[in-house]
């Protein structure tokens, strides 16, 4: 690339919105003799897991998404909670949601879910030989199946449409990185 992007710089910042889970910005920003309003989400950080059994399964999950009015099949994942470590989210969320454990969490990457208008992180982690140690104790708006999958299954459901969450896909190349060492 030979041209240089220019930036954006905000001159003003207000809160328009608080929706519980997330806030709503309106910056208004100039770049040169341009200027404009522009419209952030602000969330926390995420994270998500990707929990290998020592049977080689993945534990996937199934759950109602209001945004699509669909059951989407995903990995377990969330919010981080003020204060929290990113790992000990990974691990209350694989907890809460599938009742699954495991002794080692391994960060494989982390992504930005949608530049465009939010500033947070997902972090996307493995979770190896995860094992059921409890029950499900999920968020009272959470219903969750849980369900175990063969690895080698996993491309499939991609290649069919089985799984379409953008942050579970980017996980599970995350996660094939890792499996091959790359």
């Amino acid at each position: 690339m030979s041209e240089r992007v220019e930036t954006w710089k905000t001159v003003e910042s207000k809160e328009i919105a608080d929706c519980r889970i997330f806030k709503v910005r309106e910056d208004h920003s100039k770049n040169g003799a341009k200027e404009g309003k522009f419209y952030v989400i602000e969330n926390p950080d995420w994270v998500n897991v990707v929990a290998l059994t020592k049977n080689y399964d993945v534990v996937l999950i199934e759950q109602f998404r209001h945004g699509t009015g669909e059951v989407t099949l995903e990995i377990p994942g969330g919010m981080i909670d003020a204060g929290e470590d990113p790992e000990a989210a990974a691990r209350r969320e694989l907890r809460e949601e599938t009742g699954y454990t495991a002794e080692r969490f391994v960060l494989i990457g982390r992504s930005r879910p949608n530049p465009a208008i939010q500033g947070n992180w997902i972090y996307h982690y493995a979770a190896i030989d995860a094992e059921q140690t409890g029950e499900a104790d999920f968020d009272e708006h959470e219903s969750v199946a849980t369900s175990l999958c063969a690895v080698m299954e996993i491309p499939r459901l991609i290649k069919t449409g089985a799984i379409t969450h953008s942050l579970v896909l980017a996980a599970l190349q995350f996660f094939s990185f890792f499996i091959m060492k790359v």
